[in-house]
């Protein structure tokens, strides 16, 4: 078979988006009038902040020797939040371009992902890529791929995906090195979906892989195995990297299938198509088709309580939560009520970058407003799941008469960090700050590797960020649950006015309590609107007060400016004071008497 199916995988801003840009100009997929950065990157986000989202899949066609190829590519996100997309592309394909930054060289999600291609037995190509910058280390990045892949050195291609060097050797390794997939068009269609989408019309749209057999045709009944739903193939087609019709797809071919399943929750990823009379052939015959090994159930790690500023949107909001679904499987909701922010979700996710990028997709493709609560871990308390501080026990009696809460457990984390040799001390300053327990170093060249453990309820409090600025920017993380483990924790509670909110209650650990306390009614005094009357701020564990500010009263009328009323002109002029105003308050969410805006939830969240 002329069919080459391939993935790009490397860490965030290697140039994964940059190649694929240079793949789709020399295949002639994109004409140079049509031709715009990071072509794939198709989220109005993904483009706002230069990085990938979704994998992203697309066909090309390519004359080599005088015989023409089919390569199917799918490209995939580098940040460690979005590694499931990562595996699922994976799986769709035999082969991988496995590429790394010249000067950057290996880094932490180089490692995470190349492991986990060598894993599934797929062909990988080492590629260095920005070989057109000046100052470039390309010996230490061979080095690097040699030593920790086992690559030969001859193996290691150089390319530039901006200038396009090195891109057609790049073509013509993909055709002679990754396996052609199995021909196997005789036996009964099996397709795996990797991804899908929502349209009002086609309902919902499979992205696939055709492992077995061949659509049937239009109109034919198909089956999902997993789910033992339903629907009709309306169209097949692939992608280019447009929505392409054809008039079916063969065994090895990447395309999509439109259902016309309007259920969402009916497709899922990782499910098996089939048709419906080859089941029913099967079962005469009195045998079954077996579905396809799918993916293995992702696990959240971080939960955010997402609630509608609006309570009369909550339905479109439900839906809206469902469509998105389809597109991040990694995503979870489930209902929550809280009796300061009313019905809502808690939201599953798998960083803080996930629970972000989440959140403005909402807004932006779905228009949700939503408040977001403090992001939380889940915790065992005895042998029970809990994934909301609120949920929790407090005050219970502890060996040493203490408050708090009796059998708990937190996560715990592998961190592996790569980082230059110059700023060991910081990095490890930061993660011993974070209770994280130093395992082991290893030299790569300039570059060092750093294991630790870690407890994640510390990871996921903006220590990316902190990272970050430690290294100077050069530092990356990736890492992998470990177990839960026994913890002195205490659940601080936040008054405002004398009421609790219950959506900004925190798990702490003991010590740092107090101080956590303080700095969050700190944030809150400084968010919070003034009243015209005093607003008491207060921290609490169980009965005990541990912080407190107060927020002095004033009276605000927005058509006083200064001690000037606004008076003469038009009335339209108060009444957009007013309009505005009330746009205002829309966002604010009240709690006893005091009005709590957005600003208050987004300032603990940064916490």
């Amino acid at each position: 078979m002329n069919i080459r199916n391939f993935s790009i995988i490397a860490h965030i801003d290697h140039g994964k988006s940059t190649l694929a840009d240079r793949l789709l100009e020399i295949t002639g997929t994109v004409s140079k009038e049509k031709m715009q950065p990071q072509l794939l990157d198709s989220l109005a986000l993904e483009r706002e902040r230069g990085i990938t989202i979704k994998l992203a899949p697309v066909r090309l066609n390519y004359t080599l020797n005088a015989i023409p190829y089919t390569l199917n590519l799918i490209d995939t996100p580098g940040h460690v939040d979005f590694s499931y997309e990562v595996s699922r592309a994976l799986a769709a394909v035999e082969g991988a371009i496995l590429l790394v930054d010249a000067n950057q060289g290996i880094q932490a999600q180089t490692l995470a992902h190349g492991l986990a291609a060598m894993e599934q037995n797929l062909t990988l190509i080492p590629v260095i890529n920005k070989i057109d910058l000046p100052n470039v280390d390309i010996a230490n990045a061979k080095k690097q791929l040699v030593e920790t892949f086992g690559f030969l050195d001859s193996e290691i291609m150089l390319v530039s995906g901006k200038t396009g060097e090195g891109v057609s050797e790049l073509l013509e390794a993909i055709i002679t090195k990754i396996p052609a997939p199995k021909q196997e068009a005789d036996k009964p269609l099996k397709a795996l979906i990797f991804d899908s989408f929502f349209d009002s019309f086609k309902g919902v749209i499979a992205q696939v892989r055709i492992v077995e057999g061949q659509t049937p045709p239009e109109q034919s009944q198909i089956i999902f195995l997993g789910t033992n739903a339903s629907g009709h193939i309306l169209e097949t087609g692939f992608f280019a990297p447009q929505l392409t019709l054809n008039k079916g797809l063969k065994s090895g071919e990447i395309g999509y299938i439109a259902t016309g399943i309007k259920e969402p929750d009916k497709v899922q990823v990782g499910d098996t198509i089939t048709s419906t009379s080859e089941v029913e052939d099967a079962l005469h015959l009195g045998g079954v088709i077996e579905p396809l090994p799918g993916y293995r159930e992702v696990k959240p790690m971080v939960y955010v309580g997402l609630f509608p500023i609006d309570q009369d949107e909550f339905h479109e909001i439900k839906e809206s939560l469902e469509r998105f679904r389809l597109t991040d499987p990694a995503f979870t909701y489930e209902l929550e009520h809280s009796d300061a922010l009313g019905a809502g979700f808690r939201c599953g996710f798998l960083g803080l970058l996930h629970a972000e990028v989440v959140q403005e997709r909402l807004s932006t493709e779905f228009n949700a407003d939503l408040i977001a609560t403090t992001p939380s871990v889940e915790y065992m308390v005895g042998d029970e799941t809990v994934i909301s501080p609120a949920q929790l026990p407090q005050g219970e009696n502890l060996p040493a008469g203490r408050q708090g809460i009796k059998d708990l457990k937190e996560p715990w984390v592998k961190l592996r960090i790569f980082v230059p040799q110059t700023y060991i001390g910081p990095v490890m300053e930061l993660v011993q700050d974070k209770r994280g327990k130093f395992l082991n170093m290893t030299h790569f060249g300039t570059q060092v590797e750093m294991l630790y453990e870690m407890p994640l309820a510390d990871m996921v409090t903006n220590f990316y960020d902190k990272l970050k600025s430690a290294s100077s920017g050069f530092a990356s993380l990736d890492w992998e649950f470990l177990e839960f483990r026994e913890v002195d924790a205490v659940r601080v509670d936040i008054l405002v006015g004398g009421e609790k909110v219950d959506a900004l209650s925190t798990i702490v650990v003991r010590e740092k309590a107090q101080n956590f306390g303080r700095n969050i009614v700190e944030k809150l005094k400084e968010v919070l609107p003034r009243q015209n009357f005093v607003i008491a701020i207060q921290a609490a564990i169980g009965g005990t007060i541990i912080a407190r500010e107060s927020i002095s009263p004033f009276r605000k009328d927005v058509l006083m400016h200064g001690s000037k009323v606004v008076g003469g002109g038009d009335i339209t002029r108060k009444k957009k004071l007013l309009e505005k105003q009330k746009k205002g308050k829309k966002k604010m969410k009240m709690v006893g008497r005091v009005e709590i805006p957005q600003e208050a939830f987004l300032s603990i969240l940064k916490s």
